[in-house]
C-alpha cells in the first residue's frame, strides 16, 4: 500500500549566513521520501538476503535499497562508538583480481573488525590504520596478531612500540603445508609409471587434518604413507608440529622445536628444511603465544577472512568500495 504523508516544514532564514534553511524530521531517513525506521528494516533484511531480493520483495529501486543499508549500516558504527583495542588481528584482503588488497584490523577482545583501508598492504598503508586510531589509543595496544608480512611489522613497532607482536599460527602452518606440497610435488616427478597412481590427486589429502577427512580418505591416505616413506616422514613432521603452540614456557617450546629440527637431519626433506629456517628468523613472534597472558583465539582472523569472501561471493563482486567497507565492518555487529 502506497502511502503519503503532507507535513508541514518550518523554513528559517539565517541572519549570520544568509541562508534560507529548513527544519529537519528525526523520523526521516537521509532520503526525505523514506522514514528512518523504513530504512533500518530494509537494512535488517540484508543482512540474510541480497539487495536484489529485497528490490524485488519492496518494489524498490535496486540503488535505493542500496543506499538505504548504507545508512543503516552506518547508524551500527555509530552506536558501536570508538574502538580503543588492547588487542588486535592484522590480514590483508583482496578485492579483486590483480593483487588488489586491502587490509583489515579486528578488537580480537570484542571479536569485531574496527578498520578496513589502505590501497594496498604496504607499510604506508598500514601507517594509515594508526593515524585513524591516534597516538593515545595506539599506545593502549599490549598484542598485535599478524602474518609474518615485514611492512605489519614495521608499521606495529614504529607506531605501537609497546605491543607484543605474534606471528598468527595458521599462517605459520599454511607455510608448512606448503612445504609439504612441495614434497610431493617432488616425489611425483621423481618416480614413474605405476609408482606415480598412489600420489597423483592426493594434495588434499596430505594438506587435510585427519579428523577431518572421510573414511575414503584416511583410507587413501593409510596407503599413500605405507607406499612413500619420504612423503610418510614428512606427513608426520607436519602433524606433530602444531605441538609447538600448547607450551606455557617458551623454553619447552624452544626444546621442542630443536628436537623437531633435529629430527629433519638426513632426511632430505629441503622444503622442511627452509620452513625451519623461516621459523627461526622469525622465533620471538611465534614464542609469544607461550606467556598466558598472549592465549588469545587465533583463529577469528581467519573466520572473518572466510566471512568476507562469502560477502563477495553472493555479490559477484563488490565494486563499492564504500559498501564493501561497511559491509566489513557490521558483520559482527548485532541489528539495530
Amino acid at each position: 500500500m502506497r502511502i503519503f504523508l503532507e507535513i508541514e516544514l518550518r523554513r528559517v532564514a539565517c541572519r549570520s549566513c544568509r541562508a534560507v534553511k529548513r527544519e529537519r524530521l528525526d523520523f526521516l531517513a537521509e532520503n526525505p521520501r523514506y522514514t528512518k525506521r523504513f530504512a533500518f528494516y530494509v537494512g535488517k533484511r540484508c543482512r540474510s538476503a541480497t539487495i536484489k531480493e529485497i528490490a524485488e520483495e519492496l518494489a524498490l529501486e535496486w540503488h535505493t535499497v542500496k543506499e538505504l543499508e548504507k545508512q543503516y549500516m552506518r547508524e551500527q558504527l555509530r552506536r558501536a562508538g570508538r574502538p580503543g583495542p588492547q588487542i588486535i588481528g592484522i590480514d590483508e584482503v583482496s578485492i579483486r583480481k590483480g593483487h588488489t588488497y586491502r587490509i583489515t584490523v579486528s578488537d580480537l577482545e570484542r571479536r569485531r573488525p574496527i578498520w578496513f583501508g589502505g590501497k594496498d598492504r604496504s607499510e604506508a598503508s598500514m601507517d594509515e590504520f594508526f593515524a585513524w586510531l591516534g597516538a593515545k589509543k595506539s599506545a593502549g595496544i599490549r598484542l598485535v596478531v599478524m602474518d609474518m608480512w615485514k611492512a605489519f611489522r614495521n608499521s606495529t613497532e614504529r607506531h605501537a612500540p609497546q605491543a607484543s607482536i605474534l606471528f598468527d599460527k595458521f599462517h605459520v602452518l599454511r607455510h608448512l603445508g606448503d612445504a609439504l606440497d612441495k614434497v610431493r610435488k617432488a616425489e611425483y616427478a621423481r618416480l614413474f609409471g605405476k609408482d606415480r597412481r598412489f600420489i597423483k590427486g592426493q594434495k588434499y589429502t596430505l594438506l587435510a587434518r585427519r579428523e577431518n577427512l572421510t573414511l575414503e580418505g584416511k583410507k587413501s591416505l593409510k596407503l599413500l604413507l605405507a607406499a612413500n616413506k619420504r612423503l610418510n616422514t614428512a606427513y608426520v613432521l607436519k602433524e606433530s608440529f602444531g605441538q609447538l603452540w600448547s607450551y606455557n614456557r617458551e623454553g619447552w617450546a624452544r626444546r621442542f622445536f630443536e628436537n623437531w629440527r633435529a629430527s629433519l637431519k638426513w632426511q632430505r626433506l629441503k622444503p622442511f628444511e627452509r620452513f625451519a629456517a623461516m621459523i627461526e628468523r622469525h622465533w620471538t613472534g611465534i614464542a609469544a603465544y607461550c606467556q598466558p597472558e598472549n592465549k588469545v583465539a587465533l583463529g577469528f582472523v581467519e573466520g572473518l577472512n572466510n566471512k568476507i569472501r562469502v560477502i563477495q561471493r553472493r555479490a559477484y563482486g563488490l565494486r563499492d568500495e564504500e559498501y564493501l567497507r561497511l559491509k566489513i565492518l557490521t558483520t559482527m555487529l548485532p541489528p539495530l
